[in-house]
């Protein structure tokens, strides 16, 4: 919200409480709690008839401090758990004349005694990160509403930068942008987004989550230029500002506290081939594309059936439209004979005409007006009723349907949808808050559908591709960006928006291949589908056309099959970064400021990225092969020719639809699988260990097998510009070194 008119006024249906001073100070073993006056304190009677700002400091992880700002304490929170993973802390809590400073590992609060003076501070390893100050933190009441609202602010540097807030397509950095958390389909070319998570990180090296799933409103250098402002409504407020040593460290730390996301299977890697939305399809059109891949030597690993898989007007029914596939078992059983896994699309929408409506409202299993009548819409399908989520029952009956799904030999789904949400008039089945479930049902809904397929498929099988998402949705991978369009505009849209969930703690992101609605040009499904296959999950997927390469033209064949195969060949690469991601929660694919933090030339660039840290991937976004990208200083060797480039600045280039710029970093190694056919397979058998620009020292790979156990680690070694391996494995390997040859 914006509560100001300028730096000096007040909007005038507001009242703003700022905080001014401390008061008065309690602690325990583990919080320390500051009174805080918002008028200037003379003598003992001097707030009374004022309000006051209660603000207690804790930490629910070493480096973590938790700022809870009350004004009425009284309030009940009404908000859905966010199930964080709070460990035990107890800080280092100090006072002397000047204040108190609250310290939790190598990060700590200094609370200002100042009269007038009201200042916290947040330092990590002694360096200021940021500060509430004068005017920042408060308590606001809307006069003609009686709605009230709080609210905190921290201050900005000199060329800070801000990031993340979800999976935004607006400019990658956030200065200047008013942010609301309020999930949204609106596409790929809006301000709204699909997925809104309060969390933020800067170029500093810290972090703030705002704890609620409700409509939190970030004023990001807006109404405050020189600052970032929160605001709720309520009288709570609750943040963590987390801190690292660097932005990895950060968004770590971020999913520590959220949750780490779970580890998807190999398979999940490779291609994904979709019918598309709202194209007529059946078994005949289905074997036609996947005989088409092969016919052009394209692996595939994921056929996925989208909607009208069931009957139209009846979704949801989980049921097999019988006109169009009379034997669905048998059907799946032949794509599964060919090696291929089956997704199918799925949402929490009931229409009317559903077989699972009458059964859903005799139970109580759907959202409900305040009267007790089915909440409905004829938005999406006529009459939609809208799973309620809270019910154990509910969820379980839906679950049981998935079930049978999977038992004929589904083995992912896609849960689309999830924004649409009502707020007004209704209510949930636990009590939950109409408004803080808006967003906080997406969590539970595709919690509900992953943790059917794990016990389906077991652990380590599961893998969802979702829409839409909030704090903790890392923990049930995939999600895709959504809504885009078939242009080159909506492809760097896409490249931001996953460079905006990459610094909001999810790890494993996909979108759709050229664009889901119109149909791309050749030039714009080439170029697209060499960034797909060079992004964590893969998929071909339009709304109204098929998206098989030979309905584009035949290099568009080429192109597909390609990257695919180099997809495959660097699984070893690939599911290794995978291993890290659920292990530590940093993303495969990275803004390159997680890479290169101290390099200003990365706190900006948004049409490029590094694929885990060595290799850096610049898709290209013009028919003619126009490229300009960033390589930040050392020395780099380009994939497909072996030219060594000197980085530091700016390259621009000219590509054609076989290449883009792909630069392994120096001084790293990049094992490259045997098999190009499929991503599941055995890494450590023929494996190439491609080592760039080494330098002197050690240098070490560790391969996963396909369940993310450790299956094979080499040692490199290199000594007077001699580069020698070992292993713990027999199996047979390669070393290839690239380097250019320097005169003596």
């Amino acid at each position: 919200m914006k509560f100001t008119d300028g730096y000096w006024l007040t909007k005038p249906e507001y009242e703003l409480n700022y905080a001014i001073e401390s008061y008065a100070a309690r602690r325990t073993e583990e919080s320390l709690t500051i009174i805080c006056a918002c008028v200037p304190v003379s003598g003992r009677g001097g707030i009374m008839n004022h309000p006051t700002l209660t603000v207690t400091f804790s930490s629910p992880m070493e480096d973590i401090i938790r700022v809870t700002v009350e004004h009425f304490r009284g309030t009940k929170n009404r908000e859905p758990d966010l199930k964080l993973n709070e460990e035990k802390v107890l800080p280092e809590i100090t006072e002397d004349e000047t204040g108190w400073t609250f310290r939790t590992g190598r990060t700590c609060a200094r609370i200002s005694k100042a009269a007038r003076g009201w200042r916290v501070a947040y330092f990590h390893e002694d360096v200021l990160l940021t500060s509430s100050e004068y005017h920042g933190m408060a308590h606001a009441h809307h006069k003609e509403s009686g709605k009230d609202y709080m609210m905190d602010s921290l201050m900005l540097a000199p060329g800070e930068c801000v990031y993340g807030l979800g999976e935004r397509f607006t400019a990658y950095v956030k200065n200047g942008q008013t942010v609301d958390m309020w999930n949204g389909d609106g596409g790929t070319a809006s301000e709204l987004a699909y997925k809104n998570v309060p969390f933020y990180t800067t170029s500093r090296n810290y972090g703030v989550l705002v704890e609620s799933s409700t409509d939190v409103r970030f004023e990001v250098a807006s109404e405050k230029v020189e600052r970032v402002q929160f605001s709720l409504g309520g009288q709570r407020l609750t943040y963590d500002l987390i801190a690292a040593p660097d932005p990895k460290g950060v968004i770590s730390r971020y999913t520590a506290l959220t949750g780490r996301p779970a580890l998807p299977p190999a398979w999940s890697f490779g291609l994904w081939l979709s019918t598309s939305f709202t194209t007529s399809y059946d078994g005949k059109t289905v074997t036609s594309f996947v005989d088409g891949m092969a016919a052009h030597h394209i692996p595939l690993s994921v056929f996925h059936f989208d909607c009208f898989w069931m009957k139209e007007n009846h979704l949801t029914d989980l049921t097999w439209d019988p006109e169009v596939f009379p034997d669905p078992e048998g059907f799946l059983r032949k794509l599964k004979e060919r090696g291929l896994h089956i997704c199918c699309w799925i949402n929490p929408y009931i229409a009317q005409e559903s077989a699972l409506f009458d059964e859903g409202t005799e139970k109580g299993y759907f959202i409900q007006k305040e009267n007790g009548d089915v909440w409905q819409t004829d938005l999406w399908q006529p009459g939609t009723a809208i799973l309620d989520v809270t019910n154990p029952a509910a969820r379980k009956w839906f679950a049981d349907r998935l079930k049978a799904l999977c038992a004929m030999g589904v083995d992912a789904l896609k849960t689309d949808f999830g924004e649409r949400i009502p707020v007004k008039g209704i209510r949930y089945y636990d009590g939950s808050d109409p408004l803080a479930m808006h967003n906080r049902y997406t969590y539970l809904y595709n919690q509900m559908v992953f943790e059917t397929l794990e016990e389906m498929k077991g652990r380590g099988e599961a893998v969802v591709f979702a829409r839409s998402a909030t704090i903790g949705g890392q923990k049930f991978p995939v999600h895709w960006n959504g809504d885009s369009s078939a242009s080159y505009i909506s492809m760097a849209e896409t490249l931001r928006s996953g460079l905006s969930i990459a610094h909001s703690g999810f790890s494993f992101w996909s979108h759709d291949i050229a664009g889901f609605e119109q149909t791309a040009t050749a030039d714009v499904y080439k170029r697209w589908a060499a960034f797909g296959l060079l992004s964590s999950h893969s998929r071909l997927h339009g709304s109204q056309s098929y998206r098989v390469p030979w309905l584009f033209d035949e290099e568009s064949c080429r192109v597909v099959e390609t990257f695919t195969k180099l997809k495959n060949r660097l699984m070893p690469y690939l599911y290794s970064l995978a291993c890290e991601a659920h292990e530590t929660g940093i993303p495969v694919m990275r803004p390159m400021i997680f890479e290169f933090p101290e390099d200003p030339g990365a706190r900006t660039t948004d049409m490029q990225y590094m694929l885990g840290g060595n290799l850096l991937v610049a898709p290209v976004f013009s028919g003619d092969g126009s490229v300009e990208y960033y390589l930040p200083e050392g020395r780099w060797t380009r994939w497909q020719t072996g030219e060594t480039l000197i980085g530091g600045g700016w390259k621009k280039e000219r590509h054609d639809f076989l290449s883009l710029p792909l630069l392994a970093r120096g001084n790293t190694v990049i094992p490259v699988g045997a098999v190009d056919s499929r991503p599941d397979y055995d890494y450590a058998e023929g494996v190439e260990l491609h080592v760039f620009e080494p330098e002197e020292g050690e240098m070490r790979v560790t391969l996963p097998d396909l369940k993310g156990n450790r299956a094979a680690e080499y040692v490199l070694t290199v000594r007077d510009g001699e580069v020698t391996c070992r292993t713990d494995v027999t199996k047979p390997f390669t070393v290839i070194v690239h380097r250019k040859e320097r005169k003596k």
